[in-house]
């Protein structure tokens, strides 16, 4: 397989495989609205879920991990047209990947040990307090910090400086450029959502403009998947 087409098929797969995974949590496990809710009831539903909404949270986690090599081998197809803007751009593409995983990991290695902990019968009020503690710590580092903050920012700057590559590019059409320009920087304004006087309760045109500017990146990484393909 070329390394068009392989760009190609991982620029379809990423976004479908995200958004599957995105809608069947939604379905399941009532997110990204559960994550407001109190730490009980977010670890008594996370355990009624089961088997299932774990290897559901897993598969979640692997579409961040998808994210390196589409980064690697989109950069190598569009290497020729912009060798000096392409290895920053591909380092901060695999960077995203790796805070984006390190944010979703939690969910199927680390909750489920929480929630068992919490549920327990044999648990006391301390016990539980400390679980609640951890988990509330953790989220807020690992899933508001690293996972939404860092990831969009990150992500919002590949998709930026991909867009500036694409501009220009023999392989893609320059107004799909413009497009990941803006795509990309509203991801970059989303990545706001917690940051100084809001990190308590959060931005809320950021927590409305990511949901969509996500949408809006996902249609974008098909239909440039798509013009390589044709």
């Amino acid at each position: 397989m070329s390394l068009e087409r392989s760009a190609a098929a991982l620029l379809i797969l990423l976004p479908a495989a995200f958004n599957v995974s995105f809608f069947l949590l939604a379905r399941r496990f009532d997110y990204p609205d559960i994550l407001r809710q109190p730490t009980d009831v977010v670890l008594r539903r996370f355990d009624q879920g089961g088997v299932g909404l774990k290897l559901l949270w897993f598969c979640f986690m692997l579409t961040a991990v998808l994210f390196a090599p589409l980064v690697v081998v989109l950069g190598q197809v569009m290497q020729s047209d912009h060798a000096a803007v392409l290895p920053t751009t591909v380092a901060l593409g695999v960077l995203a990947a790796a805070v984006q995983f390190l944010g979703l990991a939690r969910w199927p290695f680390l909750v489920p040990h929480l929630a068992r902990t919490y549920l327990d019968p044999g648990s006391s009020e301390a016990i539980r307090s400390s679980v609640t503690i951890t988990f509330e710590s953790l989220h807020r580092y690992l899933g508001v910090g690293l996972g939404e903050c860092l990831g969009y920012l990150l992500t919002g700057a590949w998709t930026v400086l991909t867009g500036v590559a694409m501009l220009d590019s023999a392989d893609f059409a320059p107004w799909l450029g413009v497009l990941g320009i803006l795509i990309g920087l509203l991801l970059a304004i989303g990545s706001l959502e917690f940051v100084g006087g809001h990190e308590e309760q959060g931005w809320k045109l950021a927590g409305v403009l990511v949901p969509i500017t996500y949408v809006a990146w996902s249609l974008w990484l098909v239909t440039a998947g798509i013009v390589l393909l044709v």
